[in-house]
């Protein structure tokens, strides 16, 4: 319980932890595998932690990247991106995508993955993966601290545009989430959990007033 005497800190002045828990309580979060190209053609595919969705209509989602990085880079350029979930049996080749190759450096090929020809966008997505989404940039914004000093931190919003689903995850009509085994990110070095369907329940939103 977090009373008096919880483990308390002000994360300016340091954590007093063997590893920082942010990212770990912050969690466990979906992993933004995000898909670019340069404007000489040129495609990268990387993962973020820093991701999630934020509109249903129009569907928005975002993400962002400590430091100045080819996928921000590209998309400022082009103002297009690609999404595509990672699930367990991609967990390796998504891993190798976090590799910090050059610039020049088609992670696809570097992960032995196929790239999948985009309806509205240019960059490719994971034709592996069984969802893949096509996002227009919306706005790209640098992160700034309470005192307002500018932060090597991006935060990139994109409108999906375009939206493939393996058919096999759809059953009745549904989405089966749990079917995809999609993998999130746990904080650490390197945690990651896999949703099942033995790790699903059911809540129902309330009514008012509340019964």
């Amino acid at each position: 319980m977090a009373d008096p005497t919880a483990h308390a800190y002000e994360p300016a002045q340091g954590h007093g932890l063997r590893h920082d828990p942010f990212n770990a309580i912050v969690g466990p979060r979906p992993i933004g595998w995000i898909s670019s190209q340069s404007a000489e053609g040129v495609v990268n595919l990387a993962p973020y932690s820093f991701f999630n969705a934020f509109n249903y209509t129009p569907p928005i989602i975002g993400f962002s990247t400590i430091g100045w990085k080819d996928s921000v880079a590209n998309i400022q350029a082009t103002g297009e991106f690609g999404w595509s979930l990672a699930t367990r049996p991609l967990a390796e080749q998504m891993n190798l995508t976090c590799a910090p190759a050059p610039p020049q450096i088609d992670e696809f090929e570097v992960a032995g993955l196929t790239k999948a020809a985009s309806k509205l966008i240019a960059p490719p997505t994971v034709l592996e993966s069984p969802v893949n989404f096509e996002c227009r940039l919306t706005q790209l914004i640098q992160l700034q601290a309470a005192d307002g000093r500018a932060l090597d931190t991006w935060l990139i919003l994109g409108e999906v545009v375009a939206v493939r689903i393996d058919r096999a995850f759809i059953k009745d009509g549904v989405y089966d989430t749990a079917a995809a085994q999609p993998i999130l990110r746990a904080g650490r070095m390197g945690d990651y959990y896999e949703i099942t369907p033995q790790t699903m329940f059911e809540m129902r939103r309330p009514r008012w007033p509340v019964e």
